[in-house]
């Protein structure tokens, strides 16, 4: 029996969709955790779903993710808001 390709196995169970926002290295990172993120909520959303995991621990745990994710946008230093447009007349 063959060994699996693990690039295809590790495409199927974590994919990544390209960046295509306002291009800064910390947007990159950012979008990256946020992909990240994104994939393990599913994965929670799942396992509570077919009761592998119980309500109050799914909860507790995308809290926790979240408290995460807050963290990374606040020390790569993403605005909450797009600064305005320079180009843009009033």
């Amino acid at each position: 029996m063959s060994e699996p390709n693990h690039k295809a196995k590790d495409d199927f169970l974590y994919p990544r969709s390209t960046y295509r926002g306002n291009f800064t290295p910390e947007n990159l990172v950012f979008n990256a955790n946020l992909q990240e993120f994104a994939q393990k909520i599913g994965y929670i959303c799942a396992l509570e779903t077919s009761g592998k995991v119980p309500p109050d621990a799914a909860y507790e745990e995308i809290k926790k993710l979240w408290k995460e994710l807050k963290v990374s946008k606040r020390e790569l230093g993403i605005q909450s808001t797009p600064p305005p447009d320079s180009n843009q007349s009033e």
